[in-house]
């Protein structure tokens, strides 16, 4: 609804990410920004023993897209679990409503191949132009300026990281996919590519589209 309810999406990725039972002290930021950076920063400090690694993640008004990988048996799923109950709870505490959040299961596919692996970054951080120029969808993008300026001012995915803007950094785990991806520079390059030349045809399949 507003940027405290993303701030404190952000942080239950954070937080629920850890085979220990979930900080549930944690309330609505009040000067949300300089509170969540500085949670982050102290958060970091402590030792966590991950359910997951967080490759990528984007969120939108209502759905999130994450690349994950688990960490220990039924990792993602208790992952998973823990952030639709814990953001759930908040959400309902602050609106004061009842019942589920989010519609439904989530969705999940497993990657099986490299080439669709190497799709899937770029889709998860482009996602937010579905808000300015939907049409980036079907290889009709009419302003590429536009989209870019759009995606390196979006704060509500890993997008920043990955092009060296630090923004949530302690969220991700990135070596593996900059390893397979390259650094900022050739990470920048190849999704601007990405995003003029690729039909999603091609990886309907593993989009959940």
């Amino acid at each position: 609804m507003d940027e405290k309810d993303h701030f404190r999406f952000i942080h239950d990725l954070f937080e629920f990410n850890d085979q220990a039972p979930a900080n549930t002290t944690f309330h609505i930021f009040r000067k949300y920004d300089v509170i969540a950076r500085r949670k982050f920063e102290i958060a970091e400090k402590k030792p966590r023993k991950l359910l997951v690694e967080i490759h990528a993640f984007c969120l939108m008004p209502n759905h999130f897209h994450l690349l994950l990988t688990s960490k220990v048996e039924n990792g993602i799923s208790k992952f998973v679990k823990k952030l639709d109950m814990g953001y759930a709870r908040y959400f309902n505490e602050r609106y004061k409503r009842r019942g589920a959040l989010f519609e439904g299961r989530y969705k999940s596919i497993p990657i099986q191949n490299e080439p669709h692996f190497l799709h899937i970054p770029y889709y998860i951080h482009l996602n937010p132009l579905d808000l300015v120029c939907p049409e980036w969808r079907n290889c009709q993008l009419k302003d590429f300026e536009k989209a870019i300026n759009f995606l390196e001012n979006y704060r509500w995915s890993s997008h920043l990281d990955y092009i060296g803007k630090k923004n949530f950094p302690s969220v991700t785990q990135r070596e593996f996919l900059t390893e397979c991806l390259g650094g900022p520079e050739e990470y920048e390059r190849n999704l601007k590519q990405w995003l003029r030349s690729t039909n999603l045809e091609d990886i309907r399949d593993v989009i959940l589209e």
